[in-house]
């Protein structure tokens, strides 16, 4: 796909996602890796939904600013996701309304944020990381994204936002609304002891479709177990 079709794309899902809520005002970021080791990347103070294509940030492989106005803040969150997952190439960082509340709640497991709900959160996200609380645009949010060594494509930080990682631009899209549709869900069912999938239908969804899940996925299903009763 052409420069100038990935610059239109970026704004197209921008202003999806932001004409039905799921990032408010000027927040989130959008950010897609070219083939020549540069960067597009939303522009900081920019609402996602009135998004110029002409004016998006483009970065040369050493984060050099090449043209359009000056990029986000959050770039070295952006740049963590790509230097250790090599198979992403969009990332997408949203304040959706659930996914937030998600990160406040006490039996939260940050090595499983949420349990196994749905098949297509499985398909769309494997499993999602929590990353403690830091300041929007603090470098540690990115040593503690490295420090996941690349093992999740969907992350949460605390009190923020999901990060999320797709081998292409759409599919950071739609797992970043898989995650926030399964957050909406967990709070819905939160307290009436819902029943998950089980670790075979978990497994038959492994072999079946080929989902990616950390090596420590299963202990990351504890936090929520017996919750509701």
């Amino acid at each position: 796909m052409s420069e100038t079709k990935l610059r239109e794309s970026i704004c197209m899902f921008g202003r999806s996602l932001f004409e039905r809520g799921l990032t408010p005002g000027s927040s989130g970021n959008i950010s897609l890796r070219l083939d020549d080791g540069g960067w597009l990347v939303t522009p900081t103070n920019a609402s996602l939904g009135f998004l110029d294509p002409a004016r998006i940030s483009r970065l040369d492989a050493t984060g050099r600013m090449v043209s359009g106005d000056a990029p986000t803040k959050e770039i070295p969150l952006h740049q963590a996701l790509y230097d250790t997952r090599s198979s992403a190439r969009a990332i997408v960082h949203l304040h959706s309304t659930h996914s937030v509340a998600l990160t406040m709640l006490p039996e939260i497991n940050p090595k499983a944020v949420l349990p196994p709900m749905t098949p297509y959160y499985l398909m769309r996200c494997g499993q999602t990381a929590l990353v403690p609380y830091y300041r929007p645009g603090d470098p540690a949010v990115s040593d503690a994204i490295r420090g996941l060594a690349g093992r999740y494509s969907s992350v949460l930080l605390a009190n923020h936002g999901p990060v999320v990682a797709g081998d292409t631009l759409e599919a950071a899209v739609f797992a970043t609304e898989e995650l926030e549709e399964t957050a909406r869900l967990y709070l819905l069912l939160r307290g009436l002891n819902p029943r998950y999938l089980s670790p075979e239908q978990v497994a038959d969804l492994v072999k079946v479709f080929g989902v990616s899940l950390p090596a420590d996925e299963h202990e990351g299903h504890e936090g929520h177990e017996g919750h509701g009763h």
